[in-house]
């Protein structure tokens, strides 16, 4: 998708202008509104690169399960689980798979430190991390989470007309910082079910959390420090559990993420089942 770069605000009131650029273009007309602004420190963001057809990614899926809940601490990490598709020629559908998750993840292979693609693949702050698995990696999130923020965000949700409608504006300090960066908006759910039925996982039920079922990417940000966007996210026909929107700004040469924001739709916005 091509990105489109956003007007010039002034550096020094970029927080204002967030904040008040989100309550000009809320949505409206809602029953409910949830939203959620990131704090002065990084928040983490994890993702995986996983597949219903790989033998070697349920341990992989489980430990984004067990490590990431619903509910953690606030600001803890972000997590994303990106199903890609190249494992679906070899005897199963993944259904939660996306040939976008599986180009995404080619960017992290040029971006992030990886020699090659592959799964299960765990990326921190859009880099790498293979050890994923090992004792360090609460002291890697917390590590990150300790930077001050170099961008903030603000998201705010609500369902409308079987769609999600999402405002998000970002809003980065540093002038070096603006240069690539881009805003991304994502869906996730928890609590989503496959009976495998051939492949290498053949006769075993998976669970996934943190499924990504939608990814919008886009715009810059801009001269100014500013980015904003609005998307209507269609509900899945399959629904899971702990809806969840997720914004972060990312440069999108170097794969380097500058802050990440989850907002979970709490019970008085969340989408009807």
């Amino acid at each position: 998708m091509r990105l489109h770069r956003s007007t010039s605000v002034c550096g020094r009131a970029l927080v204002a202008l967030v904040a008040g650029a989100l309550l000009a273009q809320s949505p409206t007309g809602f029953a409910a509104v949830c939203s959620a602004r990131s704090g002065p420190q990084t928040t983490a963001l994890v993702e995986l690169y996983t597949s219903e057809g790989c033998d070697s990614c349920p341990p992989a899926d489980r430990w984004l399960a067990s490590s990431f809940r619903p509910g953690a601490t606030p600001g803890a990490a972000v997590a994303l689980a990106f199903h890609v598709d190249y494992w679906d020629r070899l005897g199963w559908k993944d259904r939660f798979a996306s040939p976008s998750y599986t180009e995404r993840q080619y960017d992290v292979t040029r971006t992030g430190n990886a020699r090659f693609a592959y799964t299960p693949q765990v990326v921190l702050q859009g880099r790498d991390f293979p050890d994923w698995h090992g004792k360090d990696t609460l002291a890697a999130i917390a590590a990150i989470n300790a930077r001050p923020a170099r961008a903030s965000v603000i998201v705010e949700a609500a369902v409308k007309d079987g769609a999600i409608d999402v405002h998000a504006v970002a809003a980065v300090a540093g002038a070096a910082d603006r240069r690539d960066a881009a805003l991304f908006v994502a869906l996730t759910e928890n609590s989503l079910a496959s009976d495998v039925k051939a492949g290498e996982n053949a006769g075993v039920r998976l669970t996934h959390d943190h499924v990504v079922r939608a990814l919008r990417a886009g715009p810059a940000v801009g001269t100014g420090g500013a980015a904003e966007m609005s998307a209507a996210l269609d509900l899945p026909a399959e629904r899971g559990s702990a809806t969840t929107i997720v914004a972060f700004v990312q440069n999108t040469r170097t794969g380097e993420v500058l802050q990440a924001q989850a907002l979970p739709l709490g019970a008085d916005c969340a989408p009807p089942r």
